[in-house]
């Protein structure tokens, strides 16, 4: 008799956010994993016992040492990453928008780099798959860009 195929991985909960300030949105160049090298919102994975929305704050306070005010939500993107023997590992990424706080940003936790960047050249950046479009919606919607 044959084993049954294995369960599909369970989605790790995540959350990040797009924050604009003056036409400039906070982006962090990440140090490990999958990402590294590559510029992306910043945000990481859901703890228990919180929402995305105070995932999403205390991964910016974590990473740039900056405050927000989160607006809304721009929808939910899913990321498989296998590593290198084939293990997938599957996240369900909450996508929110707002408003940056006062302050420089500075790197701190993953993050190898912390900084403002007009929305304009976001695309002139290697960013994480997905990024480039939450922060063209986001400026649209607050009406920033």
């Amino acid at each position: 008799m044959r084993a049954p195929p294995p369960d599909p991985p369970v989605p790790r909960l995540a959350a990040s956010a797009v924050l604009v300030r003056d036409g400039r949105v906070l982006l962090v160049r990440r140090v490990g994993g999958p990402a590294a090298g590559l510029w992306s919102l910043p945000g990481g994975h859901v703890e228990p016992g919180e929402t995305a929305e105070t995932a999403a704050l205390r991964e910016v306070r974590e990473e740039t040492g900056l405050a927000a005010n989160l607006v809304g939500r721009l929808g939910e993107h899913r990321l498989t990453i296998r590593d290198a023997a084939g293990t997938a590992c599957h996240y369900a990424i909450t996508v929110l928008y707002g408003r940056l706080g006062d302050g420089e940003p500075h790197a701190g936790s993953d993050a190898a780099a912390a900084r403002l960047v007009p929305i304009a050249e976001v695309a002139s950046l290697p960013t994480t798959e997905g990024a480039a479009g939450y922060i063209a919606a986001a400026a649209r919607l607050l009406d920033a860009g």
